[in-house]
Order: C-alpha cells, then sequence, then structure tokens
C-alpha cells in the first residue's frame, strides 16, 4: 500500500503557488476615485494656506487715518534743460462736509450708478473678485473686475492705480476691514468727500463749486447726477473739454438717471422733466496758474500727457516731473514779437489788436520737439489756442500738390498751364494776380505760386485732388472732414484747414529729406522717486521719396530767393518756405475777406509756421487791418524776427539740392484753353476758401512801414522766359511793382484776388 505524500510539503507547494499570483487590478471608477481624493486634498491645504494668509495679512494691513494720508503732490513741469520751471500743476481742492449736508440725490445717484449692493454688501464684491483672478489667471498680472464704492475708497486712500493681484487681494482686505469698522454712512461720507471730480476738485463741496458755483447742500437733481456722472472718467466727462466730452456725459448722465428710477430712488416722471438735456453750466474762470502765454503751453502739456496714459488725477496731483521740450530762449523771443507784429499790424491799436491773432509754431526737425508756440497773449483771458486751431491754409498747401507729381514722375523743368482757365465741367474761371504766365515750369510756378498752374497740375494728376491730400497725410499732415479737405481741382489753392503746428509738422518732413518725426511737447516724466515713467517716441520713419523731397525743398528755396518769400533770405542761412493768403466770398455781404495769411519757413535744423488770423472765431477780414494782409508782410516778418534768435549760434547747413531725375512725362499734353479776357476777381463758392498767388517782394534794407504789395494790373507784365532747362534752370523774375497808394490799393482788391 502507497505512502500519502506528506501534508507539509504538499501545503509548501501549494502557498509557493499561491505567493505568485498577480495583485488585483483597481477598477477605473477607484482610481476617479483617488485623483478627486488628492485634489480635494490639495484644495484643502490651498484653502488653509490662504486662510493663514489671509489672517496674516489681516493681522499685517492696519487702516491708516485717511485724513492724515490722503494727499496729493505738486506736479513740476520744466523747460527742456530739466532744470528751468515752466510752470505747476494744481495741488488739491479739497474740502469735507457731513453725511447730512450731502444731498440725498448725491448718495442715490452715486450708489445707483457704481455700486447698487452698496447697503447690503460686505465691502467687496465676491463675485468681482473671482472674475477678477480669474482675469488674471488667463490674461497675466493685469486685473479687471468691478469694485464697489468701499474697495474703490481703499483705493483712493490706501492704494495705487496698479492692476496686479497683489493690490485686488490687499484692496479686498482693507475693504473688508473697513466694512467692518466704519458704518455704510461714513464709507460714503468719506468717499464722496475725496474722489477726485476733475478741474483739480477732490470731494463734493469743491466739485460744486467747480463745477456750478455753488456749495453742494444746493446742488438740483440734474446737477447732482452730473456731478456723480464725472466721477467715472473726470477728463472724459468734463463738458468744458470739448464736445465730445460733452456728448459722453450725456450718455452716462442719461445711465444714471435710468438707473435711480430703476432703484425707485425718483419716480420715471422726475427722470424725463430732465433727461433729453444736461443742466446748464456756468463760465469758469481758468486757474491763474495758466496765466499769459505759457499757459498754452501748460495746457499742450496736460493733454499730451492725457493722451499718453497719466490721469487727470496724477497729472494735476501725482507728483510727476515733466521735462517738455520747449527750448526758454526761443519761448521767450517768440511771445516777444508776436505781441510786436500783432500790434504793428493793427496800427499800434490795442484795441484793434485784441481782435487780431498769430499763431506760430516752431519745431526740431531732427527730433519733431516742438520748441516754441505761440497761441495767444493770455491763456486765462482767451483759452483758444491759436497754434493748434486750423484754419485755411492758402497757398502753403501748393508744395504737396508738387510733391504728389513728382512722386507720378513729374520733374520741376515739365510745364504746366500759367494763365488763367476755366476747368472743363466748371462755371468759374481760375485767376492769377494781375497776369498770365503761359506755359510755365512747376519751379516757377512754385516760385511765383501761380494759381492757374497748380489747378491744371491737380486735373493731371493720377487721382486729381486726392493725391494732393494723399501727399500732404504722409507729410504728417492730419486730414480734417469738413474742413475744407475735399478732394476737387483747386484744393492745392488751400481750400484746407490745417493749424500752425501740424503745418510746421508737414514741412519739416521736406527739411528731413521725406524723414517723418511726431510733434510733441512732453520730452519726458519721472516719478516722486526719480522713476523714468515716460519717455516719447517721436520716429514715424519715410514715406516718401527722398529724391522728391529734396526736389520740393529745391523749389522752396526759389520762394525765398527770387520769389513771394524772398524777405526770409535775410536770415543769412539757407531757408525754403512759402507764402499763402486765403480768401472767402461771404454769403452775406457778397464780398470777398482775406481770412489768414501764412508763411511756413524752414532751416535744415527748425521748421516754423506763423498764421495771421482774425475775429473771435479766426474768420474775419484781416484787410480791415491794413490796405493788404498778405503771407509775404507781418507773417514772414513775424517769423524772420524770431528765426534770427531760434537760430542764434547753430551751424549753416546747406540743403543737398535738386536731384537731375528725368521726367516719365511721354509728351506734352495739350494745353488747357485760357482765358486771356479782363482780369477780374472771381466769385467763389460760399464755403470755399481759395489761394491767391503772391507778387514778388521789393528787396527792402529797411523793413520798417508794413508794404502793400498788389500787382497793378493796369500794365500787363511781360510773359517770363525760361532759357535754362530744369533741374536749376534761371527764371526771369518780373521787375517789381510800384507801390500804389491806399486808394488805389483797394480799387484794385475790388478786381483781382489779393497777393498770397
Amino acid at each position: 500500500m502507497a505512502k500519502p505524500r506528506r501534508a507539509a510539503k504538499a501545503t509548501g507547494e501549494t502557498a509557493t503557488k499561491k505567493a505568485k499570483t498577480p495583485k488585483k487590478q483597481r477598477t477605473r471608477g477607484q482610481k476617479v476615485a483617488r485623483v478627486f481624493m488628492w485634489i480635494g486634498v490639495g484644495l484643502l491645504s490651498l484653502i488653509l494656506i490662504g486662510v493663514i494668509g489671509i489672517v496674516i495679512l489681516w493681522n499685517m494691513v492696519d487702516l491708516p487715518d485717511p485724513n492724515a494720508e490722503f494727499s496729493t503732490n505738486t506736479t513740476v513741469v520744466y523747460y527742456n534743460d530739466g532744470t528751468t520751471q515752466l510752470g505747476t500743476f494744481q495741488v488739491q481742492n479739497r474740502r469735507s462736509i457731513s453725511y447730512t449736508e450731502i444731498p440725498q440725490y448725491v448718495k442715490d445717484a452715486l450708489v445707483a450708478s457704481e455700486n447698487r449692493t452698496f447697503w447690503t454688501d460686505p465691502g467687496f464684491d465676491v463675485f468681482g473678485m473671482v472674475r477678477a483672478v480669474g482675469s488674471a489667471v488667463l490674461g497675466g498680472e493685469t486685473m479687471t473686475g468691478a469694485s464697489t464704492i468701499t474697495q474703490q475708497y481703499v483705493k483712493i486712500f490706501y492704494l495705487t492705480s496698479e492692476r496686479s493681484l497683489s493690490r485686488k487681494v490687499k484692496e479686498v482686505i482693507l475693504a473688508a476691514k473697513i466694512g467692518q469698522q466704519y458704518s455704510k454712512e461714513e464709507i460714503l461720507t468719506n468717499y464722496l468727500n475725496t474722489v477726485y471730480y476733475g478741474r483739480g476738485a477732490y470731494g463734493i463741496e469743491a466739485a460744486s463749486l467747480a463745477f456750478f458755483k455753488k456749495s453742494a447742500k444746493d446742488l438740483d437733481l440734474a446737477e447732482s447726477v452730473v456731478l456723480t456722472s464725472v466721477i467715472n472718467n473726470p477728463a472724459g466727462l468734463d463738458p468744458a473739454n470739448g464736445e465730445q466730452q460733452r456728448a459722453d456725459l450725456l450718455e452716462r448722465y442719461q445711465y444714471t438717471l435710468k438707473a435711480m428710477v430703476e432703484m425707485n430712488y425718483i419716480t420715471d416722471a422726475e427722470r424725463l422733466a430732465i433727461y433729453a438735456d444736461l443742466p446748464e453750466f456756468p463760465e469758469i474762470k481758468k486757474s491763474n496758474i495758466f496765466g499769459g502765454a505759457k499757459g498754452f503751453l501748460l495746457q499742450m502739456v496736460q493733454d499730451e500727457l492725457l493722451a499718453n496714459g497719466f490721469t487727470e488725477a496724477e497729472v494735476t496731483g501725482g507728483g510727476l516731473r515733466v521735462t517738455t521740450t520747449f527750448d526758454k530762449k526761443d519761448q521767450d523771443a517768440l511771445v516777444k514779437v508776436a505781441k510786436e507784429y500783432t500790434l504793428e499790424a493793427a496800427g499800434n491799436s490795442k484795441k484793434k489788436a485784441a481782435d487780431l491773432h498769430a499763431g506760430v509754431a516752431s519745431i526740431d526737425n531732427a527730433t519733431g520737439e516742438v520748441l516754441a508756440v505761440y497761441g495767444g497773449p493770455d491763456y486765462v483771458e482767451n483759452s483758444r489756442n491759436w497754434a493748434t486751431t486750423p484754419r485755411p491754409v492758402g497757398s502753403t498747401f501748393k508744395p504737396y500738390a508738387l510733391t504728389a507729381a513728382l512722386e507720378q514722375g513729374w520733374v520741376l523743368s515739365d510745364k504746366v498751364n500759367g494763365s488763367s482757365f476755366t476747368p472743363k465741367g466748371e462755371s468759374k474761371p481760375v485767376r492769377n494776380a494781375g497776369r498770365n504766365w503761359g506755359r510755365i515750369s512747376l519751379l516757377n510756378a512754385t516760385t511765383h505760386s501761380v494759381n492757374s498752374a497748380f489747378v491744371d497740375l491737380t486735373m493731371q494728376l493720377e487721382n486729381g485732388g486726392q493725391d494732393v491730400l494723399d501727399a500732404a497725410n504722409d507729410c504728417g499732415v492730419p486730414s480734417l472732414p469738413d474742413r475744407g479737405w475735399e478732394a476737387n481741382n483747386r484744393v492745392a489753392l488751400g481750400t484746407p484747414e490745417i493749424s500752425p503746428l501740424n503745418q510746421a509738422a508737414g514741412y519739416s518732413t521736406f527739411a528731413n529729406e521725406g524723414h517723418r518725426v511726431k510733434a510733441h511737447v512732453v520730452r519726458e516724466v519721472k516719478d516722486m522717486a526719480g522713476e523714468v515713467q515716460y519717455t516719447a517716441e517721436y520716429d514715424e520713419g519715410i514715406p516718401l521719396d527722398r529724391a522728391v523731397i529734396r526736389d520740393v525743398t529745391y523749389a522752396l528755396t526759389k520762394v525765398t530767393q527770387d520769389g513771394t518769400g524772398s524777405r526770409a533770405a535775410a536770415l543769412d542761412y539757407p531757408v525754403a518756405g512759402k507764402t499763402g493768403t486765403a480768401w472767402y466770398n461771404d454769403p452775406e455781404s457778397g464780398l470777398d475777406k482775406t481770412v489768414a495769411a501764412w508763411f511756413v519757413g524752414y532751416t535744415k535744423q527748425i521748421t516754423t509756421a506763423v498764421m495771421f488770423v482774425a475775429g473771435d472765431d479766426g474768420m474775419g477780414d484781416l484787410d480791415d487791418f491794413t490796405g493788404g494782409f498778405y503771407g509775404s508782410g507781418f507773417p514772414a516778418k513775424l517769423w524772420l524776427a524770431y528765426m534770427e534768435t531760434a537760430m542764434e549760434g547753430m551751424d549753416e547747413e546747406d540743403f543737398s539740392g535738386p536731384t537731375d531725375r528725368k521726367s516719365t512725362r511721354s509728351a506734352e499734353p495739350k494745353p488747357t484753353e485760357t482765358d486771356t479776357g479782363e482780369i477780374q476777381r472771381p466769385s467763389d463758392e460760399p464755403t470755399e476758401t481759395a489761394a491767391t498767388s503772391e507778387p514778388v517782394l521789393t528787396p527792402e534794407p529797411t523793413p520798417t512801414p508794413e508794404p502793400t504789395e498788389p500787382v497793378d494790373n493796369t500794365t500787363p507784365a511781360p510773359q517770363p522766359t525760361e532759357t535754362t532747362p530744369e533741374p536749376q534752370p534761371t527764371e526771369t523774375t518780373p521787375p517789381p511793382e510800384q507801390q500804389p497808394p491806399v486808394q488805389q490799393q483797394q480799387q484794385q482788391q475790388a478786381q483781382e484776388p489779393p497777393p498770397g
């Protein structure tokens, strides 16, 4: 009988086999549960860390005394040397009043428009904070998200305007602590007493006086809504800053009224009674810190800072150190000569001089820095800046037509019609100042500012007047719709309205041989700690052909040597430039009047544009001041007197001279039909201004009394002869006309356009 196997052995073999059996795999559900478990652990850890962090921050962040901590710091503005002070921007204008003194309308309007849950929320917006954190995660460090009134109050008192997650967290903690420490009434009172409303006013009482010249307790519903509305954007919603700002304020004002109805603070009938229009705003006297001619400079600086991202509160009370581009020597000289020649042009009558306005802007060609500006004698008395006010430019627009032609393959020796003619499809002839020139080169047409030649040229451009406008834009001159910028055959005669500042910028592109720079008045901005916050960028590239612009400048040097701008040659530096006179047919009287007289000229280093206009709107008749007001007269005189100071000590730099470009004109076009009959002054459309040709000035060794320069048309001058081909032709300049007496001048002005 066989022996049975030993149990121990059998048991051992079985154990060995069991040890080699693989472990049982977890199910998918178990894996998911395990992931969620670890996520939960992570979230709990983060929450714990967050709570600990909040507790630490809560204990670290103290609430300062708001009245002790809140302050503003004066922003100082310097000339371009960085040390000579030009002026300052206003310090804090703040007046605090009690909760009961603040009108209920003001409180209700603020809550309805800014924070409808103000009376019930904990001082911060939980959902807004979540949105802000989400924005930071998705888009980087910058923060967005709504803030409660309490959070806005915290930001005003204790924090900077930095948009970051850390600032937002601190803002929420402070808001929560304030919500515990202060009542809602106290928070609302403190906020309304410290928030910035614009016009240098901090707090509702100061704002009420600044906008409505009354105490806050006397504000009505409409006025209350206006002041709570401007809080949203003080500079952008101040109706004194322009029509767009007024329109934007009306939109915000209407939004606030609707919100007040929805919150049952006012009835719909109360809303409708004041909904359509803003309340009346009394005239507010300008701050004395803007007094005198320098006020225009300070306003330009303020505008440029706002345009480059600084807030009005930072500009007026942020303690900035602003270095401008203005040169004190040049600025002082410009103010002096502008006042002198304005008075002289008004017959030394201060009463008449008050109605005559010079606008001047001078630019450094290399950088676009504005060296000097004359916008008027006193910003406080009249805040219209004539240096930045667009008016018809007359014949100073002709160089842009020349630029357009040369870009299309024309050269200076190509000829156009220099005699009076009526363009096809039009009923009114194009006239010149008392003579017909026949076929005339572009060079001579520019030298003598021949109207008909530039109309003929414009008609032959590929896109007509549009090419002229485009050339001006390429030079840096911005278009102004509905201000004479229509692409018609006569646009080169100067119907477009341009400011002296923009015209100086456009001509500086000629001086730079096609390299365009941006005109600007702020060079650099530092904060109170000396850290640079802004540096101007001015290079706008080279949009134009250098050879083309060299030829344009050559033509404009002939204007100052042999043509209508010869007065400028006395500078004793190489000079190029153009005169311009614009006239307008008054639809009421039916009479023509001279509305603007210009001289724009440049050396290699500096471009300066001078404009004279008259009347409150700058559309008065300049001929009321002299027997004839021309660009070659007082504008050129003022230009020369200023440039003698501005150029003092600078090296004499020559322009590059003309090129040897060859014309791509396949054949000379058929001459345009001419009108050689009796020359009479045309009556253009009432809304149109027109340039007028300038005669050549007689050289004057002593420029004392203002000469009058109309061309006597009783004896026709001979046609010019052009004996030498371009690029450097020799032009025969017609002999200077004899000066007629004033009565004879006035008779001639009724027959022909005044020289421009």
